[in-house]
């Protein structure tokens, strides 16, 4: 997948061990690229339920890479997990209360302006866009 303007400043890999790290690395980045208050929350929230997935069914570590271009903020999550079935439809619709889990890839569409899902038998890539409020603040 590509995003216009597509030039990663930061990539780093993660496992269980560093999804707290990787979410205040995300928690920085974000904040100096223009995102604020809630949208700030929301978009750290909506990365780390993507990363946690990556870690809890995607082949337990993946791949994180952020960048800004065009007044957006860009994360993409890469795992080499088993793939998702119909990655189109993941996350649509809220899951019911008694659920014990899928929760994570509709929150995380509800947070952010898009979230795309490209999935197959070698992995799993999703790109999430959020919009900053402010000019890009280096």
């Amino acid at each position: 997948m590509s995003e216009p303007g597509e030039a990663p400043e930061t990539r780093y890999d993660f496992d269980f061990g560093t999804l707290v790290l990787l979410r205040r690395l995300v928690e920085r980045y974000a904040a100096r690229h223009g995102l604020t208050g809630r949208d700030l929350y929301r978009f750290v929230v909506a990365v780390n339920e993507i990363t946690t997935n990556a870690v809890r069914h995607g082949g337990e570590r993946g791949r994180l890479s952020l960048w800004q271009t065009g007044g957006r903020l860009y994360c993409r999550v890469t795992d080499n997990g088993p793939g998702l079935a119909r990655p189109d439809s993941q996350g649509q619709h809220a899951v019911p209360a008694d659920s014990s889990n899928g929760r994570g890839l509709w929150l995380a569409r509800q947070w952010v302006n898009r979230l795309t899902i490209e999935s197959d038998t070698n992995g799993t890539t999703i790109t999430l866009e959020a919009t900053p409020s402010r000019p890009d603040h280096p």
